[in-house]
């Protein structure tokens, strides 16, 4: 009977704006067979992101969807939630300086 232990990234998905989430997994094995598997690490890698420590898998998935493009929208699109979050903090202390 000999037991192994794997960890590996099961899953990966690529979502409308570019980001990428990855799911990592831990599996216990007896002689090949998987009797434990526990899901170890969730990452989310959002465009314009360093991926050189990734795995080589998500290395080429990230050089296909991170264009320029994607990654201009991407900031841009952050950049105006954080704005608008300015302004709501800004009125909501406006509003308890009354």
């Amino acid at each position: 009977m000999a037991l192994t232990k794997e960890v590996l990234i099961d899953k990966i998905e690529v979502l409308e704006d570019g980001t990428i989430q990855t799911r990592e997994v831990t599996r216990i094995l007896e002689d090949g067979v998987v009797i434990s598997s526990q899901y170890t690490n969730r990452k989310i890698i959002e465009p314009g992101t360093d991926v050189t420590a990734e795995i080589k898998k998500v290395k080429d998935i990230a050089a296909v969807v991170h264009t320029k493009d994607v990654v201009d929208t991407y900031v841009a699109k952050v950049a105006a939630v954080k704005a608008k979050e300015e302004v709501e903090r800004a009125a909501a202390q406006a509003q308890a300086e009354l």
